[in-house]
């Protein structure tokens, strides 16, 4: 391993490649990892505590990433400002079909959470800096050169170039990543032809803590529980999906007038929307790539698939597939293989593929399905909505898949049992 500068370089340190840093040095502490982010990092700049911003962007966190970061000594943390989903409401708009769950049905306190981004990566931060896992900020990786057991970084930074050789580079820059491009891997593209809007609201009813997917004629919304961990209140994490029309009218409109047409659209169940915050937007498009691996290169998250947020999977399938990166890396280093070897990344994308390739069927067939308006198809829809409401065995199947239980959950073994936090509740 001594050969190369470093063992394992991460591209990208934001949420991804942030968790992917700290399970690697959590489980495989042998390792020397190098994460490379374009934005400075300044132990002094991370604030001493952490105030929510009423604009904060958020993402949902299913159960089964709960335990993961239960297993990472981060949960204790990170839990202080996560706010509990304990119901989850399904309607189909203008229809009778709709579906409901509860986490008390499955002797769980919660079905999953929404957690502020600012937040996860505050507490990432915390933890990685009483690590071993070197930072080179600003920076960002520019090129990579095969070598016989490894590759060959080079570093774009402020001061000039320079190169790294380690045995593999790990592209975790996000869904508009530059560097699979540069590295010349084929996308899948499938654009929805329609834009997700986020923003944060306020409602005159409290959430009790549930989230609703909200299908209607021109797509699906969901309303996310935002705010206290502890007490329900009225504010909500709203994703709007809109046409490119439609999205353009409604960024015209006056908060108020955007509030009447969110209730048109959504409903009376958490009273009247009295304030809608900051507005941000970007198109939908579901993105795969068939081979995420290379000798000595892997991409992971959204570099690897970019989801619909429609079952808001899309963070819970990348911390999954970085689980099993982390997996595959500690059977490599048992069995003295090379990091960036392809038998060890084959071994990681064929254990990986299964999840994402039911991941995206699932949220892209929930798309189709009910963006069909077909008499026969709505009441068929409306029918299986309100079958999983009576059939105990498919809907424990279908709180399985929403918290994130469905699949088999990495190994992540840890050399001096230092995760007290680790709670399997399944």
């Amino acid at each position: 391993m001594n050969q190369h500068d470093t063992d394992i370089i991460i591209a990208g340190g934001g949420l991804a490649g942030a968790t992917l840093a700290l399970a690697l040095a959590r489980t495989l502490p042998q390792l020397r990892v190098t994460v490379v982010e374009a934005f400075p990092l300044s132990p002094e700049a991370l604030p001493d505590s952490y105030q929510p911003s009423y604009d904060a962007r958020s993402t949902a966190l299913a159960w089964g990433s709960r335990l993961i970061f239960e297993e990472l000594g981060l949960w204790s943390r990170l839990s202080e400002h996560a706010t509990p989903i304990r119901h989850i409401h399904v309607s189909d708009r203008g229809h009778f079909g709709a579906t409901r769950l509860n986490a008390a049905d499955h002797q769980q306190e919660a079905l999953g959470y929404v957690a502020d981004n600012r937040w996860m990566g505050l507490c990432l931060m915390r933890e990685l800096l009483q690590t071993d896992v070197v930072w080179e900020a600003p920076a960002e990786v520019t090129a990579m050169q095969p070598l016989p057991e490894g590759v060959r970084v080079t570093l774009g930074a402020d001061n000039g170039e320079r190169e790294l050789t380690a045995q593999c580079l790990v592209v975790a820059d996000g869904g508009r990543s530059g560097l699979r491009e540069t590295l010349g891997f084929r996308i899948n593209e499938q654009a929805y032809d329609q834009h997700a809007l986020i923003a944060n609201v306020s409602t005159s009813d409290s959430h009790g803590f549930t989230a609703f997917e909200r299908f209607t004629d021109a797509g699906p919304m969901a309303l996310l529980p935002h705010g206290s961990p502890i007490r329900a209140g009225t504010t909500a994490a709203l994703v709007w999906t809109l046409s490119s029309g439609a999205l353009e009218e409604l960024l015209s409109l006056s908060d108020e007038d955007k509030c009447q047409r969110l209730q048109q659209r959504f409903g009376w169940r958490l009273g009247r929307f009295t304030h809608i915050g900051e507005c941000s937007h970007y198109p939908l498009t579901l993105k795969t790539v068939d081979e995420a691996v290379r000798p000595g290169v892997v991409l992971v998250g959204n570099a690897a698939h970019t989801l619909h947020p429609v079952a808001g999977q899309g963070f819970n399938l990348a911390l999954r597939g970085l689980m099993a990166l982390v997996e595959q890396f500690r059977v490599a280093v048992e069995q003295q293989q090379p990091l960036g070897s392809l038998g060890v990344l084959n071994a990681y994308q064929i254990r990986h593929r299964r999840d994402w390739q039911q991941t995206v069927r699932f949220s892209d067939s929930l798309i189709q399905l009910f963006g069909n308006h077909l008499p026969l198809v709505t009441t068929a829809r409306d029918a299986g909505l309100m079958g999983l409401d009576l059939l105990p065995g498919a809907k424990r199947w279908f709180a399985r898949q929403a918290m994130g239980l469905g699949g088999r959950r990495a190994e992540l073994r840890t050399p001096d049992n230092a995760f007290p936090e680790r709670n399997d509740h399944e």
